[in-house]
């Protein structure tokens, strides 16, 4: 199978309409965060909890991991009842306790099982399955919530990275000049005050210093088509031609040379 990105959902943790909690899906079994729109995001995908592999971890807010124990339960009641499918979780180190303690609170005891048979891996690198490399490295959000981001190569050659919930730093631009194709989180509109996450214009000076990288934008602010009243849909800048404002349900696959997309208007 040619290496593919989906993804699941586009949103910022306020629910813009028409879009899930922002998630990433590779090779259809390995999942970057879990929200607390997981399980409606897997299911939209035709995708089962059972097949996930792995879970990376970018970072401990409530939109990026909330969606942890109800994913668990439902691979212990639903899809996986036999407990014979293994699961992976990737993260900074410590973050597994406070996980553990989240799984706790929402459903104290009935994960106890679950959680011990749980590969934790907290090393900065390593393998998934499918032939992949991962790297994590330290990103600038809340230190509170250990943000990271990953960077990943594949044996084919493909690699692509994912920002987690970052504002603009040195850290994550060296990684972004390292790949071919880069998943970056933008959370706020310009006029909001803070260095924690990408604004519009950070996202278009970004791509016009790597002008031959294609990017994604996920986490935003904006609305999307879809039911109910506007949320918030303050006008954009115009973006360069390397950077497309993805929506849920998009996705990327890797021909052996390049990032070719598959966007929802085009399905």
């Amino acid at each position: 199978m040619a290496p593919r990105v989906d993804l699941l959902g586009t949103g910022n943790a306020f629910l813009p309409r028409g879009r899930l909690h922002s998630m990433a899906l590779l090779d259809g079994q390995h999942l970057i965060d879990a929200s607390p729109t997981a399980l409606v995001a897997l299911r939209r995908a035709g995708r089962s909890p059972a097949d996930l592999r792995s879970v990376l971890i970018t970072h401990l807010h409530g939109d990026h991991v909330f969606g942890l124990p109800f994913l668990l339960l439902e691979r212990k009641y639903i899809s996986d009842r036999e407990g014979v499918k293994p699961l992976r979780l990737v993260c900074a180190p410590g973050a597994f306790e406070r996980v553990r303690h989240l799984c706790d609170l929402a459903y104290p005891g009935s994960l106890d099982g679950m959680l011990a048979e749980i590969e934790v891996v907290e090393t900065v690198s390593g393998t998934l399955e499918g032939g992949w490399t991962w790297s994590r490295f330290e990103v600038h959000h809340d230190d509170a919530v250990d943000p990271h981001g990953y960077r990943f190569i594949h044996e084919t050659g493909a690699t692509w990275l994912h920002s987690g919930d970052s504002g603009p730093c040195p850290a994550l631009e060296a990684e972004i000049a390292s790949v071919d194709f880069a998943v970056v989180e933008m959370g706020v509109p310009d006029w909001v005050a803070t260095e924690h996450h990408h604004k519009p214009n950070d996202i278009v000076a970004l791509a016009a210093r790597h002008p031959s990288i294609r990017f994604a934008i996920t986490h935003t602010f904006a609305d999307d088509e879809g039911p109910g009243p506007e949320i918030i849909n303050p006008p954009l800048p115009a973006m360069p031609e390397n950077v497309h404002l993805a929506r849920d349900g998009d996705a990327w696959s890797w021909t052996g040379d390049v990032w070719v997309a598959h966007l929802k208007d085009s399905a």
